[in-house]
């Protein structure tokens, strides 16, 4: 299992020569079988390091650019009438696939980015009375500006609750950066990049994670972090119980890629962030935006906590 992990994590930084957490936090998605938000401001690398993922399995990608003017059949597909056969027929849209990157999702209005909310949430779509079963694997990818940037829309709550994480890039160190302008692998590796990793080999590897042995000590201190953000002061919507259930999943991920069977508390924390800041509103900023409130929110949480030995 980590001979497979450290083959897809090398072949994406072949492409990515930007922060290796935010590869390892995609990995683990994955892994979790979650979906990722990948927020930053425009030209990091977000759209190379999702696509760097997507094609380093050997699976179905799809890849839509959310635009204002889209409609939730552009991704969803429609029902037309097909006269040579007298039936209406199903057409299916981009969801239809094994990894799908949303591109500047949040430049789709609200009415069109709700479309994937039953997709994240059950891998499945429901059209005129019909269920449609997506995967496995299936992962959406999205990328977003942040929410200052003109020609935006807000991401809904119950949407940004999808997501397992949201994981910001920054930008590359001089050196990186350096290396970037040399090798420009945008233009030259992404393109001949190959899969690494087959479909199955994902699923063995999620089911791999589901197995990760979680102790009560930790199941209990999750449910008191959860907990106590609901009943932060300066809270205005806490951590939901879908977000417990993420911060534990993406811990149990955490621990296969460290090539352990059980949970240990640093797993625990060291998911804190990127799982739940998008999952908390605050009481003196707008709901889902990044600021330094929220991480220092949560960053108080978990001092006031004793974490189990």
């Amino acid at each position: 299992m980590q001979e497979l992990i450290e083959r897809l994590r090398t072949n994406i930084t072949q492409v990515f020569l930007g922060n290796p957490d935010a590869v390892d936090r995609l990995i683990a998605c994955l892994l979790a079988r979650g979906h990722a938000l990948i927020e930053d401001v425009p030209g990091v690398g977000k759209t190379v390091l999702a696509s760097a993922l997507a094609k380093s399995i050997d699976c179905q990608f799809t890849r839509i650019q959310l635009t204002p003017d889209m409609l939730p059949a552009d991704i969803l597909g429609v029902t037309i009438y097909d006269r040579q056969s007298g039936r209406f027929e199903f057409k299916r849209g981009p969801v239809f696939t094994n990894i799908l990157l949303a591109d500047e999702v949040n430049r789709a209005t609200p009415r069109t980015q709700t479309a994937l909310l039953e997709a994240m949430n059950e891998a499945s779509i429901s059209i005129d009375g019909a269920v449609h079963q997506l995967g496995p694997p299936f992962m959406v990818l999205a990328t977003q500006n942040p929410y200052e940037f003109e020609g935006t829309y807000l991401l809904p709550e119950n949407q940004l609750d999808r997501f397992l994480m949201r994981i910001g890039l920054g930008y590359p160190s001089p050196e990186e950066e350096s290396r970037l302008l040399e090798l420009r692998p945008a233009q030259n590796r992404l393109v001949g990049l190959e899969a690494v990793l087959h479909a199955d080999d994902v699923i063995a590897l999620q089911e791999k994670v589901d197995s990760v042995r979680v102790d009560e000590s930790l199941r209990t201190y999750i449910v008191d972090l959860a907990r106590s953000t609901r009943e932060h002061p300066e809270v205005q919507v806490g951590l939901s119980p879908r977000g417990s259930l993420a911060l534990a999943q993406a811990a149990r991920a955490t621990a296969v890629m460290d090539g352990r069977e059980f949970v240990i508390p640093e797993d625990i924390l060291d998911s804190v962030l990127h799982v739940c800041s998008h999952r908390i509103i605050t009481r003196a900023y707008s709901s889902g935006s990044e600021s330094e409130a929220t991480a220092e929110i949560l960053d108080s949480v978990v001092h006031s906590l004793t974490s189990p030995a």
